[in-house]
């Protein structure tokens, strides 16, 4: 491990959170509700100390694959104790566990929280919160991977660790000019967003917290009762298409930009995406009708809305989802679970994933009935080396085992069991509410320290998909010999 190199990215990565700290200080000065010090503080501390990990001289300048895993893993640590520090100091959450766990939750845009009342925090605290979803949600690494390759680190290493899916997708060949490109459409879309919001009547602040929550997927709302505090039909359907589109493969926007119209009717992962959300819409539409909660129109508004915040795992609500049908609770888990398209900023297993365990799934019964012939796993008209689906199913044998051991770690805590399960779910796949006490009316208040130090991991773990978080635990890659 090339531990100084590791060191001085560390340092270029909290520079940067302190700098993006000064839109919540101008916030906060804006509306005087005395939490503008708490943010003054927060920079020094993170520029200071972000300054001397940098200037830390560097004598080997070689960055394999498992330097890179540890900067990601550790960066996501570190920023995420650095961003508590505003919420502490402001007094808006005293406890260090309470803070750590909502910046996490923030980071890694899952939108779990240990608040029970929220409009009562100051403005600048609040904007922090949601601006942490929009800095997560395309990657804090790669919001600084343009900066990262002038002092020698291997941004492909990086753009790996942090990249969501199965692979690492480079839209031009330089990985820095990719980073400006996803995050100049992820501007683009989020500020499109909050003109529309503004339109539906939203205050402008308002529109740029839930703006920030819906690019990041993240779902951090100023507002106690989220999206259904304000009982607006167009502002539903303003945030229900965005999160579905912030939910779809940037890439897929990057070729329609360039002219390529067909990319996505011809992409098999956004048609099984989109194919999930209308057929989730349609059955949760049919069992909310058939059990009488509401009429036909308010199912499909709320359904609408649920599967589109559920399935990007925004975790937006309009409704307590808590109190539906059994059939319809079973979907929104199933939707946990399979998450948004990769290469998005939505969270959970991921479209792709599923749709090749599917196939390959198919390829061993085709094999069974035809041993001798030559058997394929296709995405897109492309064959899948055996690499690629050896790690899916590791992905999902370590997604199993996380989640096996969070929820029995989880339920020393003497909840109940779908609360247990439902809350591992909930931060594993980065969705925010779950069921039962951590449902969309509940939050994680109740829980110890050392579940929410439990939760904080899987949050960080699910986010980076396991790899990062394992490389850097792993006695073996601290070990000098190692490459």
């Amino acid at each position: 491990m090339n531990t100084r190199m590791v060191l001085k990215s560390l340092g270029i990565v909290i520079m940067t959170e302190g700098l993006c700290m000064v839109l919540p200080l101008i916030v906060s000065l804006i509306y005087g509700q005395g939490d503008a010090m708490s943010f003054v503080v927060s920079i020094l501390v993170s520029v200071a100390a972000g300054f001397i990990l940098y200037r830390i001289p560097i004598k080997n300048r070689n960055f394999y694959a498992r330097d890179g895993f540890a900067v990601v893993a550790l960066s996501w640590i570190v920023i995420s104790l650095f961003g508590s520090v505003p919420f502490i100091i402001s007094g808006a959450i005293p406890s260090f566990i309470d803070a750590f766990f909502e910046t996490v939750s923030g980071f890694t845009t899952t939108g779990s929280t240990i608040l029970q009342e929220i409009e009562s925090l100051p403005r600048g605290i609040l904007f922090w919160r949601s601006f942490t979803h929009w800095m997560g949600g395309m990657g804090v690494l790669v919001l600084t991977l343009a900066v990262l390759p002038s002092i020698g680190v291997g941004s492909l290493h990086i753009m790996k660790a942090e990249s969501t899916g199965p692979s690492t997708e480079k839209l031009v060949p330089k990985l820095g000019q990719t980073a400006k490109i996803l995050y100049t459409i992820y501007t683009v879309m989020t500020a499109i967003q909050i003109i529309f919001l503004l339109i539906a009547g939203m205050p402008l602040y308002d529109s740029i917290i839930h703006a920030f929550g819906s690019a990041g997927t993240g779902g951090f709302s100023n507002r106690n009762l989220s999206v259904g505090s304000y009982g607006n039909v167009y502002i539903e359907i303003i945030i229900t298409v965005f999160t579905i589109l912030f939910g779809v493969n940037f890439g897929l926007y990057y070729r329609l930009i360039k002219g390529d119209r067909r990319s996505l009717l011809k992409d098999e992962e956004f048609i099984f995406y989109i194919g999930t959300i209308i057929v989730s819409i349609a059955l949760i539409t049919a069992d909310l009708c058939k059990n009488g909660l509401f009429t036909f129109g308010q199912s499909l508004r709320h359904s609408s809305f649920q599967v589109g915040t559920i399935i990007t795992t925004t975790g937006y609500s309009t409704t307590d989802f808590n109190l539906w049908p059994a059939f319809s609770k079973v979907i929104l888990v199933v939707l946990m679970l399979f998450g948004a398209c990769a290469g998005s900023t939505g969270g959970g297993i991921k479209c792709i994933r599923i749709l090749l365990l599917f196939k390959t799934v198919r390829r061993e019964i085709a094999r069974i009935i035809h041993p001798r012939a030559v058997h394929t796993v296709k995405t897109n008209h492309r064959v899948n080396d055996e690499e690629t689906l050896t790690g899916i199913l590791t992905y999902f044998f370590i997604y199993s085992a996380v989640f096996v051991v969070s929820t029995l770690l989880i339920s020393i805590n003497g909840k109940d069991l779908i609360t247990s399960v439902t809350s591992v779910i909930a931060t594993l796949s980065n969705i925010g509410p779950g069921l039962g006490l951590v449902g969309p009316m509940g939050n994680f208040s109740g829980f110890s320290p050392f579940s929410k130090l439990v939760f904080c991991f899987d949050m960080i773990a699910g986010r980076l998909e396991f790899l990062p978080m394992l490389v850097l635990f792993s006695p073996m890659a601290w070990k000098k010999g190692n490459m």
